[in-house]
């Protein structure tokens, strides 16, 4: 099988694929059957989370491919998160154990911290979400740099290779690289045509922190909408996007991809599509010209729908003010 371009993190040296694949709001009971099936078709990452509540399915389709031989565990690039409700220093190793323990593996290579705040503790078996077990948004002190440094001691013991952070702006990611022993290797962040974050890409490149994009497809990837977004038409069938894509002769899912990998912006699509799976991986053709780029830039609208409000996620918090 062809090997899909990558990048290198640091300060590992570890090869991470510039295309993926997203393990977010697929059913536990499909999970297995979808990653599995993601795998076979030439996939090598795989982002995954507590948060989304298949990580033992993921897990199993893991191991079941290695087992039938389709890929070796060093081919594969497997991520996880660490959630809000534990970043308290006396919380981080074991529920980092719960999520090696779900996908059964000895290491995983990439342990984001998924949000830049902390909550009220919640046992990791109930089923998770920003609010506490009283459905309040809780927030508690924690500080970052306590955090962190038991994610350094997880890679010191061999059970991360890398370490790196989810939703964090500049200012947050300046203040963890002042005492950081081991810098993060990667930021994942919201990004499509409507929110380029160009600034917030750029800079973590420059700082050596290579960029995941979640939500590549923008708004025709959520449901709910922050106020001040309703109005932006689905980006899969924005006049734009499509024209570009008749042009080239390809589907608007791959240009919106291509375009970010031009960007050296990693993106991790989600289908259960086994034809749609194969399309996403094939995008390393797709030259994208100065027109098309110009077009797509022209697109920006400071957009984030991964974004709470009382309409979104039930409750108002200024993350990204």
């Amino acid at each position: 099988m062809t090997a899909h371009k990558s990048i290198t993190l640091q300060p590992s040296g570890d090869k991470i694929p510039l295309v993926g694949f997203g393990t977010a709001r697929i059913p536990a009971n499909e999970t297995e059957e979808v990653i599995y099936n993601a795998i076979k078709t030439g996939n090598r990452l795989i982002d995954g989370a507590l948060l989304y509540g298949n990580e033992p399915e993921v897990g199993k389709a893991v191991r079941k491919a290695i087992a039938e031989g389709i890929v070796k565990r060093e081919e594969l690039f497997i991520v996880g998160k660490l959630w809000n409700h534990y970043h308290e220093k006396q919380h981080v190793k074991p529920v980092f154990q719960e999520t090696l323990d779900n996908y059964g593996l000895d290491y995983i290579d990439l342990y984001l911290i998924h949000f830049p705040f902390a909550t009220e503790y919640v046992e990791p078996s109930r089923d998770i979400n920003f609010l506490s077990a009283k459905k309040e948004f809780k927030l508690v002190k924690a500080p970052l740099q306590d955090t962190w440094r038991e994610l350094e001691d997880l890679v010191d013991a061999g059970k991360i290779r890398n370490i790196g952070i989810s939703n964090f702006n500049v200012q947050s990611t300046l203040d963890l690289l002042s005492y950081a022993r081991i810098p993060p290797s990667v930021l994942e962040i919201e990004h499509h045509p409507y929110l380029q974050q160009r600034r917030l890409v750029n800079w973590a490149q420059s700082q050596g922190i290579q960029v995941i994009a979640y939500a590549s497809f923008g708004n025709a990837v959520f449901t709910k909408f922050p106020p001040g977004t309703e109005h932006l038409d689905n980006l899969m069938k924005h006049p734009v996007i499509v024209s570009i894509a008749e042009k080239h002769k390809r589907d608007v899912g791959q240009v919106l991809l291509a375009w970010a990998v031009h960007h050296n912006v990693i993106v991790i699509p989600k289908t259960v599509n086994v034809d749609r799976m194969k399309s996403n991986l094939d995008i390393d053709n797709i030259k994208l010209d100065d027109e098309d780029l110009q077009k797509i830039a022209k697109l920006e609208a400071n957009a984030r729908f991964n974004d709470f409000f009382d309409g979104t996620y039930g409750f108002n918090f200024p993350l990204f003010a």
